[in-house]
């Protein structure tokens, strides 16, 4: 297995030490449209197993003629979600196998955006499904922390835990702190903004629907210290996914932003630097809301300034095998100070580059397989589960919610 990393970000940097433990593959090429980025997760590596190259991923003819000059046989797409399908593209046109951790983008119903769905998360993509199947190449979507690990949780309640499901629930929330800052996410505001700002999307009994952003606010108690958090509905990936393979009555995402945070988003959505399209400024034209990323601290260069924990997790409740009332949170913590203790890397971004490993390593071993376009949900959540285990991350379940 030969892999390409588009995107030397923070998750794609994380990305390196954690599979340089592992020996699955045989070389890793880091790839960035800022060359310089590449070459310093290479230089931090310090192994001939990791080389860098430069790539615009913009191009979909850009990304596959790197494929054939790298020689990879799969390609994890570590940048933000407006390349998914340039990416996508250009692994369909060079003939190998995809991962990413964040799918192609939405677009509001343009009447009814707080009701109905209109492009979903991923539609692009699934609209390709046939087409990757006939070719033989897999699609793996959504294989981060949220969407992934989340999605497989679900996929181990259904086929271990539940006769009847009546809510997968997506909870995550976190105590994380950084010095000396008032505002920095821990995560690419880009993607921040376009999750939450987007009409969140809520899968109720057999088709989708929209919700106003931050809408339906419910407390959520996370484990190991964390504690109480408020969580809000946010569009994302999983109840997208989910349903596809998960029989569930009703799924839902809630995130833990905290008063601040969605105030500072609406801010932003009401001045208009939530935007995309570019407006010119004297005599440069640029998007606000890369302005805005560009004004805040890279989330990869925080790790040293951050503590606390970040918990990912999937609530579920329905019946159990004995068909019996049941609540169960499968979750997984990790402590910023381990992280960057361990791997260099704070929290946030390596608890979503561990699970690509995994899944890349449950493929090279041919315990995972397929073709097509498919989610974490079409595949067998133990064998995942107990390497994520191996690596030293274990993950938890709390019954009761």
């Amino acid at each position: 297995m030969r892999i390409l990393v588009i995107g030397a970000g923070g998750v794609g940097s994380a990305f390196v030490p954690t599979a340089l433990r592992r020996s699955f593959f045989e070389h890793i090429v880091v790839a960035d449209y800022d060359v310089g980025r590449a070459e310093a997760a290479v230089a931090r590596a310090a192994d001939p197993r990791v080389s860098a190259a430069r790539v615009d991923a913009s191009k979909a003819q850009a990304v596959a003629a790197l494929i054939r000059e790298s020689g990879a046989t799969h390609v994890l797409n570590a940048v933000d979600p407006r390349f998914v399908m340039p990416i996508f593209n250009g692994c369909a046109a060079a003939g190998v196998d995809y991962l990413d951790m964040a799918m192609s983008l939405s677009h509001p119903h343009p009447e009814r955006p707080h009701e109905l769905s209109g492009v979903k998360l991923g539609d692009e993509q699934f609209a390709q499904a046939d087409a990757w199947k006939a070719a033989g190449r897999l699609a793996l979507v959504g294989i981060g922390v949220e969407p992934g690990l989340s999605d497989v949780f679900a996929r181990y309640a259904a086929d271990h835990l539940f006769s009847e499901i009546d809510e997968v629930g997506i909870r995550d929330g976190a105590n994380l702190v950084v010095d000396g800052y008032d505002f920095a996410p821990s995560f690419s505001i880009w993607t921040t903004i376009e999750e939450c700002l987007n009409p969140p999307v809520i899968w109720q009994d057999g088709g989708w629907h929209t919700t106003p952003p931050f809408s339906e606010p419910e407390v959520f108690e996370f484990p190991e210290g964390i504690g109480p958090v408020e969580c809000v509905n946010v569009e994302h990936e999983e109840v997208l996914l989910v349903p596809r393979w998960v029989k569930a009555r009703r799924v839902t995402f809630k995130y833990g932003l905290g008063d601040e945070f969605i105030n500072v988003l609406k801010t932003l959505h009401m001045l208009g630097l939530d935007r995309t399209a570019k407006i010119r400024v004297g005599g440069v034209e640029v998007s606000p809301r890369d302005v805005v990323a560009a004004g805040l601290p890279d989330p990869a260069g925080l790790g040293d300034r951050m503590h606390g924990k970040t918990c990912a997790g999937t609530w579920v409740t329905g019946r159990g095998k004995d068909g019996n009332p049941r609540a169960v949170y499968l979750y997984h913590v990790v402590d910023n100070d381990w992280s960057m203790r361990e791997y260099g890397s704070q929290a946030v971004v390596w608890q979503t580059a561990v699970n690509p490993v995994v899944a890349l390593e449950l493929l090279a071993r041919g315990t995972w397989s397929g073709a097509g376009v498919l989610g974490p949900e079409a595949f067998d959540a133990v064998p995942f589960l107990d390497l994520l285990t191996e690596y030293g991350s274990p993950w938890g379940m709390r019954e009761g919610g």
